[in-house]
């Protein structure tokens, strides 16, 4: 059942206000060494920092390109302008990903072909350029798991506003894919019954695949 577009938008509109809010209000203070943390992530300069950090600060570097391969086509349809956000969600994330999914609106459109994209456009129709940024997440990942202290990183979620927060949007980031991942599918015309739609909502991993083994934008519209 298709829900209302006033409705989406709402729902999309409702859930930063209430994200905004509670990363302002609610998450735990920041802490004295924060700045001096972030400078550490951002310079690469990482001896003596928790490798857990480390890969989650890296991946969300990486997640938001995800988005750019889907964010590619879709830029083609709508009448808002696509790349202010997707910019912004390298450093918001999803902070600049909800707005977006508020304002954009479901294509009624014929789909983007690659004949309509630009040059850059068509680098995020590439499914070996996909590949890449999905290697770089899993291998962030594993480093994160084999090599992480998770007793600190639970002590610093629980006591520091920028791990905190940072968490819990990389869970929002892995939340929001499927969404745009369905009307991907009709761009390539795919159905809700084909199994990568059904994959996509594996977190990380159905994402992952769906943009490793979708099939390419048609080169030119259909007659």
């Amino acid at each position: 059942m298709s829900v209302p577009i006033i409705v989406q938008r709402m729902l999309f509109f409702t859930v930063w206000l209430l994200f905004l809010g509670y990363a302002v209000f609610f998450a735990p203070p920041s802490t004295p060494d924060t700045p001096k943390l972030l400078m550490k992530l951002i310079l690469a300069q990482t001896e003596g920092l928790n490798p857990v950090l480390i890969a989650l600060f890296n991946i969300m570097g990486i997640l938001p390109i995800w988005y750019w391969f889907l964010l590619a086509p879709d830029s083609r349809i709508q009448k808002i302008p696509v790349w202010p956000f997707a910019l912004g969600m390298l450093a918001a994330g999803g902070f600049a990903l909800l707005p977006y999914l508020a304002l954009r609106s479901p294509s009624s459109q014929a789909s983007p072909t690659q004949k309509s994209l630009s040059w850059i456009q068509r680098i995020f129709d590439n499914r070996w350029i996909a590949l890449i940024a999905v290697l770089g997440v899993f291998g962030l990942g594993f480093y994160g798991l084999r090599q992480g202290d998770w007793t600190n990183y639970l002590t610093q979620f629980h006591s520091n506003r920028f791990v905190h927060v940072m968490s819990l949007d990389f869970l929002l980031l892995c939340s929001c894919l499927p969404i745009l991942i369905r009307e991907d599918l009709a761009y390539r015309k795919l159905t809700e019954r084909d199994i990568l739609w059904k994959l996509a909502f594996i977190p990380l991993l159905g994402p992952a695949l769906y943009l490793v083994l979708r099939p390419p934008l048609s080169p030119q519209q259909q007659p």
